[in-house]
């Protein structure tokens, strides 16, 4: 088994990384200033020669607020980009695993999303990445992951934010109604191998198990990390933005879990582990 990594400079690419090394699978990532999904020049060059059996395409532009300023790069990346993927994938059959988000969704349900849930994106961000899980999911061999929060080891994500502001103040806001699923990289990856083990292809909710808001992860982490700041929940309203933002986003982990045949760990168990990876080496911050 080949695999290409696309994005693999970011938090998710790094973890892919990691854990391919581990298991000695022959793969190539790229650094970003190499390859740009966004141009099919780039693209070609790298995959014609290598002929992967797997695209893992963890590119993605997560920046939310940026988004709404910065359209262009928003769609190039989320949606252009991913059809330059699924082009030279159906070109040479070679099965895309692509990652999208629960901000597909408006947050107006009263219970847990599920794979088949109409989406309706709140803003560009969203509507950008749904943009792009459509024009994967056109083609068979592919597969497609909505994450929640992703948090892995790096700086983009909400932790590595959150630490930098208890830096500055000792009093910390935190929104208490924004709610969704604290999803970690080590156990995506985990679960994306076995899918690709099953041959698994469709569209997937991997997240971790259990639901929290943004005050209760922020609460939780810096506990473990044994952090003496005064954390304050606050709703999201008291928050300058030009998002319109979900509020509560969960998705049901069920169907990958039943037919994977596992039990993925609560957000608790894996920020433990994330917290202890932390202590014992800070410049995995990094």
């Amino acid at each position: 088994m080949k695999i290409f990594v696309s994005g693999a400079s970011g938090q998710l690419g790094k973890s892919f990384v990691h854990e391919l090394n581990k298991r000695n699978i022959e793969f190539i990532a790229p650094p970003q200033e190499d390859f740009d999904i966004t141009n099919y020049y780039k693209i070609n060059k790298f995959i014609t020669p290598f002929r992967p059996d797997i695209i893992i395409n963890c590119a993605s532009y997560n920046n939310v607020e940026e988004a709404e300023k910065n359209t262009t790069r928003a769609i190039d990346v989320n949606y252009k980009g991913v059809r330059n993927l699924v082009k030279i994938s159906q070109l040479y059959n070679i099965k895309l695993v692509h990652f999208s988000t629960d901000y597909v969704f408006d947050g107006r349900k009263n219970s847990s999303y599920v794979e088949t849930d109409i989406p309706n994106p709140l803003n560009l961000y969203g509507k950008s990445k749904l943009a792009g899980e459509n024009e994967v999911m056109i083609y068979d061999n592919s597969l497609v992951f909505r994450l929640g929060w992703v948090i892995g080891y790096g700086k983009n994500n909400f932790l590595y934010k959150f630490t930098k502001w208890i830096q500055d103040e000792f009093v910390v806001k935190v929104s208490n109604d924004e709610i969704s699923v604290p999803t970690f990289t080590f156990d995506i990856v985990k679960y994306v191998l076995m899918a690709l083990d099953k041959k698994l292809t469709g569209l997937y909710h991997l997240t971790n198990s259990g639901k929290a808001s943004r005050y209760e992860l922020a609460d939780k982490y810096a506990k473990l990390m044994g952090f003496a700041n005064e954390i304050v929940p606050a709703p999201m309203a008291t928050f300058k933005t030009i998002v319109k933002r979900p509020l509560v986003i969960v998705m049901s982990n069920q169907k990958i879990s039943e037919v994977l045949g596992v039990n993925i760990p609560r957000w608790e168990e894996s920020l433990k582990i994330y917290c202890n990876a932390i202590r014992s080496n800070p410049d995995l911050r990094f």
